[in-house]
């Protein structure tokens, strides 16, 4: 029933009607902050990277061709806007502190987000990047094996072979028997 109207309602904002798109970023805001906030661990970053993903998807819309469920199509956005985030905050981070060297300044730390990004400190967060990824798009979105495959740009097989390295992983530093 929600595909279907999502249907109706992605139709008509491709075709440009304003509330419609205003409908659809309403009906899937949690969707896009929730998966920001997850690969982020941080609630400050999700609100940016949500509201860039707002801007993506008012220009990319036109170009949804139906390949892929549009929720997949979206968390692919996400993803990648994430990921983009981490590259970017990762250039700055190294800028920052050869600039802070350089002057003799020091940055501790904020504890902004400590409270909120608690979640992070679970075992997923122990994990490689590449596993923590389709963790988060399996465990926490419930994305299927295929639409998490899209959306990293592997093969099916890879993304199950990581939930099997997952679970290894998660027995192994919780002192449980293989």
């Amino acid at each position: 029933m929600a595909e279907a109207e999502d249907a109706d309602i992605l139709a008509a904002a491709i075709a440009g009607d304003r509330d419609a798109f205003e409908a659809l970023l309403r009906r899937h805001y949690d969707r896009i902050h929730g998966l920001a906030w997850q690969l982020t661990g941080s609630r400050a970053d999700a609100d940016d990277i949500a509201q860039d993903v707002c801007c993506i998807l008012a220009e990319k819309l036109p170009a949804f061709r139906g390949d892929a469920k549009f929720t997949t199509w979206l968390c692919s956005i996400v993803y990648n806007a994430c990921r983009d985030f981490h590259r970017r905050r990762s250039a700055l981070t190294r800028f920052t502190g050869r600039l802070s060297i350089m002057v003799g300044l020091t940055r501790g730390p904020d504890g902004r987000d400590l409270y909120d990004a608690l979640w992070i400190e679970s075992a997923i967060a122990q994990l490689k990047p590449d596993l923590r990824d389709t963790a988060v798009l399996i465990a926490r979105q419930q994305l299927t094996h295929a639409e998490a495959a899209q959306i990293l740009g592997v093969a099916e097989a890879t993304v199950s072979w990581r939930m099997h390295e997952i679970r290894r992983q998660l027995a192994a530093n919780s002192g449980a028997d293989d």
